[in-house]
């Protein structure tokens, strides 16, 4: 039986982005997302207009996103309600976001160079795709969200995913970070208690998840051969 409960949050499950881009004076910012999705080479990007990251990426034109996989919760959960923008709306202050400038140093991870583009990319993430603007769609009322479409110029695997011999990754020995209505799943149970869900004020309540593995030491990407409201899912800015 169905019932229409007039559902407020449409996260049912997607890979967690850490979108790297470039601050008006040159310095670096993250901010963990979730609303993304793949076509081909071109990715769309579900922002909202007043987070650091939206500006950045309409005036840079550029952006790297920085797959996590589920053992990087804590790295990420760092990171969750702050923004790069000095200038915070009253909503997001009574939801408790934060300004952070220096992103890298809260989470403790390392910038790592990207070959293409200005941004960053995370070296702990074992999947980064260096990427530029090629369109951009207001999305929903007063117009308060943007559609960002990219196109993905060089992706970076961590060796160890990759199918040998392939230009495949390998489906098993890759498990993303999902986040399911707010908070953070992988191989699909919970793995780490979220701050988003908290400040979101998320009715639901999950019992104490597994302690997550330890993190593993920072391993260099391989480069791959040539060839917010509802929408943004963005626990940070």
């Amino acid at each position: 039986m169905h019932t229409v409960p007039g559902i407020k949050v449409l996260y049912f499950g997607t890979p967690v982005v850490l979108i790297t881009t470039r601050n008006e004076d040159g310095t670096a910012n993250i901010a963990p997302m979730s609303s993304s999705w793949w076509l081909g080479d071109n990715a769309m990007l579900g922002l909202g207009n007043t987070s650091q990251t939206a500006v950045n990426i309409a005036r840079e034109g550029e952006c790297v996103l920085n797959l996590p996989s589920s053992d990087m919760v804590e790295y990420v959960d760092r990171i969750a309600m702050t923004t790069g923008n000095p200038e915070i709306t009253p909503h997001r202050v009574e939801q408790g976001y934060r300004t952070v400038r220096d992103k890298f140093g809260l989470a403790g991870l390392t910038e790592q160079p990207s070959e293409l583009v200005s941004p960053p990319r995370i070296l702990e993430c074992p999947i980064q795709m260096e990427c530029r603007l090629t369109d951009s769609h207001p999305v929903g009322g007063e117009r308060r969200m943007t559609a960002f479409e990219v196109q993905v110029l060089r992706t970076h695997i961590e060796e160890r995913l990759v199918i040998p011999g392939t230009h495949y990754v390998d489906p098993v020995a890759w498990d993303p970070l999902i986040m399911k209505f707010c908070e953070f799943f992988g191989g699909g149970v919970p793995v780490h208690s979220s701050r988003l869900a908290a400040g979101w004020q998320m009715p639901h309540r999950l019992g104490s998840p597994a302690a997550p593995a330890a993190i593993p030491a920072a391993t260099p990407a391989t480069p791959a051969p040539d060839g917010e409201p509802v929408l943004s899912g963005s626990a940070s800015a």
